[in-house]
């Protein structure tokens, strides 16, 4: 029988694995993306492309489509309505919403770790009510200072604040690393929400797969500089690795 041991304590996010882990996951907003996700729900599935150096109207397409869902068909079309789609997996919110601190559980392989997501610059109202009732949970590997998952999870129904009432609130992200560059991306996704109100319930399941995922700067100039000021920080002593 094998005991396993944990250790718990806290850890500041701006020092040693955690800061080495965050760095990571920010990537300059230069950093672009050409990718294909497969988008799965219980009845339906799509698989889009998108590429930012395609001609507007042709970057975000649909490759192959199975079943009839709704719900997912939105979620596709307010994804590819974005301003920029590939920005959706890069996590450079991910030291702000951290705080200054987390419970970390210190499992030997892998620590998990407990926060309270922290409003950020990014976040609407609606987020912020949203995950300040959510518990959140995310793994990181400390030998090599990698984020492997993050979760958000509503432990209880609530009412919403205009009325209403969120049931199911459930979101994970696994992250994967960026060959060349060695950033981290969010290459899967799952939602699982359900909102209900005095004449309708609204409910999304679905998952998001990235495959093909092809990352490049938006300009040799853009690349130039972030190899520059990569290599000046490698070169200074006092940045921690």
């Amino acid at each position: 029988m094998t005991i396993l041991l944990s250790v718990l304590f806290p850890l500041a996010t701006g020092a040693g694995p955690m800061d080495q882990a965050l760095k990571a996951t920010e990537a300059p907003d230069t950093l672009r993306a050409a990718f294909s996700v497969t988008m799965i729900s219980s009845k339906a599935e799509r698989v889009l492309r998108f590429d930012p150096r395609l001609e507007p109207d042709k970057r975000w397409q649909l490759v192959s489509a199975w079943g009839e869902d709704s719900a997912l068909d939105d979620a596709a079309a307010a994804w590819g309505a974005e301003v920029a789609p590939d920005g959706r997996l890069f996590p450079d919110d991910l030291r702000a919403s951290l705080g200054t601190s987390v419970e970390v559980d210190d499992l030997g392989a892998g620590w998990r770790l407990g926060f309270r997501h922290a409003p950020s610059a990014n976040d609407t109202a609606l987020d912020v009510w949203a995950t300040q009732r959510l518990d959140a949970e995310a793994w990181l590997e400390p030998s090599e200072g990698r984020f492997l998952r993050i979760d958000y999870n509503l432990p209880k129904p609530v009412r919403g604040p205009d009325g209403g009432r969120l049931t199911k609130f459930k979101q994970s992200y696994l992250l994967d690393v960026e060959p060349q560059w060695g950033f981290s991306y969010i290459s899967q996704f799952q939602l699982e929400f359900e909102a209900k109100t005095a004449f309708r319930t609204i409910r999304q399941n679905y998952s998001a797969t990235i495959t093909d995922a092809t990352f490049f700067f938006s300009s040799p100039g853009a690349e130039r500089f972030y190899a520059e000021a990569d290599q000046m920080q490698i070169g200074d002593p006092s940045r921690g690795r």
